[in-house]
């Protein structure tokens, strides 16, 4: 192969369109934005406008609530990631594994607001991990294999009403 032989995969470049070079071009007078008014110009578009007509998004009721103030960001790794990682020799399964350990052995670049385990894969060592908080099967899956769970979340409290 030479030098002059190089050339990007078809379809790689692709020609510019040439807008607004004459009526022979085709995309030449208006350039391919259609007639006069608002649309035509740049920069400026009312999205959702219908005519005077109250938009459909203002006509829907509002609904839901998304608590961003107070919700915590949690950091998710699979137990197939963690096995991987004992595997590998990165993590040791003799000590106890928190968010410190996962992410000196690399599973995580930060831990956020602390870190949720979750179920995927399979793990076979017998860990003893210390998470924020995890799913039921990831619990079940780590109790099977011999290991322990310790759940940092505290607790919710029951919402029922007492006697």
């Amino acid at each position: 192969m030479k030098l002059h032989q190089l050339a990007g995969r078809p379809g790689a470049r692709k020609t510019r369109k040439r807008i607004g070079r004459g009526i022979g071009s085709g995309k030449g007078k208006t350039g391919g934005r259609g007639g006069k008014g608002q649309t035509a110009r740049s920069g400026v578009r009312i999205k959702g406008f219908e005519g005077g007509q109250m938009p459909l998004h203002r006509r829907l009721p509002k609904r839901g609530f998304k608590n961003t103030m107070f919700a915590l960001k949690l950091t998710e790794v699979n137990l197939g990631r963690i096995q991987a990682a004992i595997e590998a020799g990165r993590l040791d399964a003799a000590g106890k594994i928190d968010a410190a350990a996962l992410i000196k052995a690399g599973l995580l670049r930060r831990a956020k607001d602390g870190v949720r385990l979750l179920g995927a894969g399979e793990i076979k060592a017998k860990v003893a991990l210390s998470v924020y908080g995890a799913s039921k099967s990831a619990v079940a899956a780590v109790e099977k294999a011999g290991g322990t769970v310790e759940i940092l979340a505290p607790k919710a409290e029951a919402s029922g009403q007492a006697a």
